[in-house]
């Protein structure tokens, strides 16, 4: 099972000492060319704070942002499950989770970062700002990632649950299969209509990854998902074809 998260624009400081950027490290190598083109991109952006400030769409507060992207290749490195930051890695909250609950998040997540493409969840990695509409001198984003993207992770053999809002699912859609899925979060309304959502959407979809990690469980499919899902009080059914419906 392979569970895929969008990355957040707010990402903690620090890192480990002695420690610095490895791209050949990180998790799907085949994107390593990908990976070293952003990079050197981001770097070339960051040399001038008024064009950062522009293609990043910062304000005068963010300068710190600038700063981050200018080190990114000699910045200290932390896990990333640990490095981004906001309401859905709040609600996971990896940090507090047992040792065999975090083991099945770096097996099991891997998170949609604009700058390095999928990450793992452990993959070691600096405080950077980028973001899926971001600008870079030379290169577009969508057209960069987008079919790398989908090749790695429609090369997923088992589940493939796609948690990444739409904006990052357009950086590399996973292509139709029958275990490759959607999920989206909504809630029904007093008289019984589903309508999406955004702020809970983020905490729903952090809380049900935690379970799936605290439950340590590597579901082949769909069935044995849902299965899981409505033994433990998770409403959790069939959408729309190619989906899922959390409710929350």
């Amino acid at each position: 099972m392979l569970l895929v998260l969008p990355p957040s624009e707010t990402k903690r400081d620090g890192g480990a000492d002695g420690s610095a950027l490895e791209l050949t490290g990180l998790r799907f190598p085949q994107l390593t060319a990908q990976r070293q083109q952003a990079v050197r991109a981001l770097t070339r952006l960051s040399k001038s704070v008024s064009a950062s400030a522009e293609a990043l769409g910062l304000g005068p507060t963010q300068r710190f942002e600038i700063d981050r992207n200018r080190a990114v290749r000699t910045a200290p490195t932390m896990p990333a499950i640990e490095r981004y930051t906001g309401v859905l890695y709040d609600a996971l909250d990896a940090a507090s989770l047992e040792k065999t609950a975090r083991s099945f998040l770096d097996r099991h997540v891997v998170i949609h970062s604009a700058l390095l493409g999928p990450i793992g969840a452990g993959d070691a990695i600096p405080a950077y700002r980028l973001s899926h509409n971001s600008r870079l001198p030379g290169l577009q984003l969508r057209t960069h990632w987008r079919e790398p993207v989908a090749g790695v992770l429609g090369a997923h053999a088992g589940l493939v649950l796609d948690l990444r809002s739409e904006s990052y699912v357009a950086l590399g859609p996973i292509r139709p299969d029958p275990r490759h899925l959607y999920l989206r979060v909504v809630s029904v309304g007093p008289t019984g209509q589903k309508k999406a959502l955004t702020h809970f959407n983020k905490r729903g979809k952090g809380r049900f990854v935690r379970s799936l990690a605290a439950a340590g469980i590597d579901h082949a499919d769909a069935d044995s998902l849902l299965a899981w899902a409505l033994a433990n009080g998770i409403a959790l059914a069939p959408g729309a074809p190619g989906e899922l419906e959390l409710t929350v």
